[in-house]
């Protein structure tokens, strides 16, 4: 059976001020296409399909689009919600949409219900785990603790459990959305850190043919059976290097797994440059950017004048200005930003009772800061299922 593995379109999502609706239909033509050239026996896109709970109206027509085209061709296609879907929303009409061969799974407590298709060698079975919010799920997976990989745990154990009911050969395919140890991070994916721990081992999965991966938006194999397909579209400058791309997936009779990178259509290259203003407007080397979405980091030791202008006479598509002159680390003009980047509100928090009071919180201490977060997180999540 040959898949198409794709996730993150995060339908409706700008980059920077730029309308990204054009490109992400042009994606949707591309996958289109790709289904039926490639001859695709199942699409499966694992989450984030829109970008916020409440997409604008543009976006939804888009996705409605997206169904027709991919219902018009007979290609079955599985889908889950991502963290910044809302659940209830894109679940919507599931039921009656699943009599044209879309099947959304939004509902935790499916989980262990598989889509199952054929083809001939048997039985392919499906599982579709959405986002599992670990504070809203717990009680539906009896765990104890709210943290991703034991909800997730949970959830893979009901999956065995129906896959052991199947005929013998039955092979199996999961879709999830979270952050698997050993995936890379960039700075696009909204945080979904519980008590300090994001991250679920990738053995969670042991036991089934292949994981389809959502959430993270880069490309990337964890182990042979278990990959991120990443974002179809760059949302960030971070993902400047990435090649945007899905996994065309051909799953053996035997369980067997061989997968293809098709890379996704681009619609301008990003770029980021570095160094004094002066420099970046005269340096030869950087003519290859001048078409691209740029981010500038410009380190005068003094703000020039005018820059964003001066820069976007030679970088007409220029997005973003950072402003960081050189300076050693403890300079007092260091910003405060720069102080801070890479450093999570729990480090963040810890460092300020450190500062006041001269030692950094005791164990007890960091437990009730980790609780804090967790709570505010907790909350933050049952208001936005709720809109």
């Amino acid at each position: 059976m040959r898949l198409l593995h794709t996730s993150d379109w995060h339908l409706g999502r700008a980059f920077h001020r730029v309308n990204m609706l054009g490109a992400q239909a042009e994606f949707i033509g591309h996958l289109v296409t790709t289904v039926r050239e490639r001859e695709v026996d199942a699409v499966v896109v694992s989450g984030d399909v829109y970008d916020r709970a409440v997409p604008p109206l543009a976006a939804v027509e888009l996705f409605d689009d997206a169904l027709h085209r991919l219902a018009d061709l007979g290609v079955p296609t599985v889908m889950i919600s991502g963290n910044h879907d809302s659940a209830r929303r894109l679940g919507v009409g599931a039921g009656l949409i699943g009599r044209a061969g879309i099947h959304l799974r939004t509902e935790p407590s499916a989980a262990g219900t598989p889509v199952v298709l054929t083809d001939a060698h048997g039985d392919v079975a499906f599982y579709g785990l959405p986002y599992l919010e670990p504070a809203l799920v717990k009680d539906e997976f009896a765990v104890d603790k709210a943290r991703h990989e034991a909800v997730l745990g949970a959830a893979m154990d009901r999956v065995r459990a129906d896959l052991a009911t199947r005929a013998p050969g039955t092979r199996s395919v999961i879709l999830a959305h979270a952050f698997v140890t050993g995936g890379q991070a960039s700075d696009s994916e909204r945080d979904i850190t519980v008590g300090g721990v994001a991250a679920v081992p990738a053995g969670v999965f042991d036991g089934v043919d292949y994981v389809a991966l959502g959430h993270l938006h880069g490309c990337q194999t964890i182990t042979e059976r278990v990959r991120y397909s990443g974002s179809p579209l760059a949302y960030s400058f971070s993902e400047t290097d990435h090649r945007k791309s899905m996994w065309l997936v051909d799953l053996g009779g035997d369980g067997s797994v061989r997968a293809e990178r098709v890379d996704c259509p681009v619609p301008r290259p990003l770029a980021r440059v570095k160094g004094a203003l002066d420099d970046l407007l005269a340096d030869p080397a950087l003519a290859r950017h001048e078409d691209a979405w740029v981010e500038a980091t410009v380190t005068d030791a003094v703000r020039p004048a005018d820059p964003m202008a001066r820069l976007t006479e030679r970088f007409p598509h220029t997005l973003s200005l950072v402003f960081a002159p050189e300076r050693a680390p403890d300079d007092p003009q260091v910003s405060y930003a720069r102080r801070l980047a890479g450093r999570s509100d729990l480090q963040i928090a810890e460092d300020f009772v450190a500062h006041v009071r001269g030692a950094g919180p005791d164990e007890r201490e960091a437990a009730v800061l980790r609780e804090a977060f967790d709570a505010v997180r907790a909350d933050a999540a049952v208001r936005e299922v709720a809109r």
